[in-house]
C-alpha cells in the first residue's frame, strides 16, 4: 500500500474496496462497543465529540489530529483542536487507538484493533507504505534475546528510501549493525 497515511482506510463501495470499508465498520462497531464500556468503568460517557472523533479515526486509517478534526467539522463545526486531541489522549488511554511517530510532524492515530503492521517511511517523497508485523518477527525476536528489549510493532515506523526514490533499489545489500549478527 504505497499511499501516504491520508488515504489509507477510506474505501470505495465497488469490488473489492466494499469487503475492506465492511471490515473496518466492522471494527469501528467493535470499537464503539469497547469505547462506551471502557468510558463507562471511568466514569465517563459516550459523547457525539467522542463517536466522531473515533469514527474519524476509522475512516481515515492512519491520520493526524488535524486530519481527524477536518472530517469531524463536516458534521459538527463547533468542535475544536483541543477537543480532538484530549479525546485521542483518551481513546489511546482506554486502548480503542493507537498513535505512531512517522516523521518529525504530529503522531498519526489509527484504531488498535487494526492489524498490526510496520510503516516503511520514504525520507525523499514521504511515502508510506504498511507491511505485516512478520516480516519484522526475526528483528523482534532477536531484540528481545540478545538485548532483552521488546519491540511494540504497533508503533514501529522504518525510515530509508523507497523503490522509487532509491538508486540502490535494484541491487539492495543488506544492511549491517554492529550489535545484530
Amino acid at each position: 500500500m504505497g499511499s501516504s497515511g491520508a488515504a489509507h482506510g477510506s474505501a470505495s463501495v465497488s469490488g473489492p474496496a466494499r469487503s475492506t470499508e465492511v471490515t473496518t465498520q466492522g471494527r469501528l462497531e467493535a470499537d464503539l462497543a469497547s469505547l462506551r464500556a471502557g468510558l463507562r468503568t471511568k466514569g465517563y460517557r459516550l459523547t457525539p465529540q467522542r463517536q466522531l472523533v473515533l469514527e474519524a479515526v476509522g475512516q481515515l486509517g492512519h491520520a493526524t489530529p488535524e486530519q481527524v478534526l477536518a472530517v469531524v467539522q463536516r458534521k459538527a463545526v463547533g468542535v475544536n483542536v483541543s477537543t480532538v486531541y484530549r479525546t485521542l489522549s483518551l481513546l489511546e488511554e482506554l486502548g480503542v487507538v493507537r498513535h505512531t511517530h512517522l516523521g518529525h510532524g504530529p503522531s498519526t492515530f489509527s484504531l488498535a484493533a487494526e492489524q498490526e503492521h510496520v510503516h516503511l517511511v520514504c525520507r525523499d517523497c514521504a511515502g508510506v507504505q504498511e507491511l505485516p508485523a512478520e516480516l519484522v518477527g526475526d528483528l523482534a525476536v532477536r531484540l528481545a534475546q540478545q538485548q532483552g528489549f521488546v519491540v511494540d510493532i504497533g508503533h514501529t515506523a522504518l525510515f530509508g528510501r523507497c523503490a522509487t526514490c532509491s538508486p540502490a533499489a535494484a541491487n539492495p545489500a543488506p544492511a549491517r549493525h554492529a550489535g545484530l549478527r
